[in-house]
């Protein structure tokens, strides 16, 4: 399918349809990487579609990829979860246009936040590099009792409780609006 008849939106309440198969899709990628993907319910998808918290990526009214926000450490962080692009619609640069949507509607809606992000997936870290993620420890990210919990459903859990949530095969990763706008103040002088 062509790239260009990809639609990326900012998903709303008329996207509630598609929650099963976002899903089924995310659950079957996790099954793919051997990783896991936090669990989530279809009421917190679809929270997530009303509260125009989500990216929808659509090809002809089929799904072609999702991925949404949540807040943590009372707004002070920002996570882009749940990543997944339909198979059929892979190596055509889809993930990166969703998640430069994201990337957009998460600064607009926590302007302050210090974006952050876990994974395991080189492709993702290198989207993430470019839109200016930097590696970081997992003492620097969110100590939200909630976002770790979500780490639950993944095969490698028992690596993150046994290192008191230091270490895991994941790599965390951060984008900093203060250490970016400080960055580019100093390359300008």
């Amino acid at each position: 399918m062509e790239q260009n008849k990809i639609e990326i939106l900012i998903a709303n309440e008329s996207h509630i349809p598609y929650v099963p198969v976002i899903l089924e899709t995310i659950e079957n990628a996790a099954k793919i990487r051997g990783t896991g993907i936090a669990k989530r319910t279809p009421e917190y998808i679809e929270q997530k579609m009303r509260e125009g918290k989500a990216i929808i990526a659509l090809a002809d009214n089929q799904l072609a990829g999702f991925c949404y926000i949540e807040s943590w450490g009372n707004k002070k962080y920002v996570a882009n979860s749940g990543l997944i692009v339909v198979e059929q619609f892979r190596g055509n640069g889809l993930a990166r246009k969703i998640k430069e949507k994201s990337f957009q509607l998460s600064r607009e809606k926590y302007p302050e936040a210090k974006l952050f992000g876990l994974t395991s997936g080189a492709a993702v870290m290198k989207i993430n590099t470019a839109l200016g993620y930097v590696p970081v420890t997992f003492a620097e990210l969110t100590d939200d009792d909630s976002f770790w919990r979500g780490c639950q459903g993944c095969v490698n859990y028992d690596i993150l409780q046994r290192t008191g949530r230091k270490y895991c095969i994941c790599t965390a990763m951060l984008y900093d609006p203060e250490r970016t706008q400080k960055h580019r103040t100093e390359n300008n002088n």
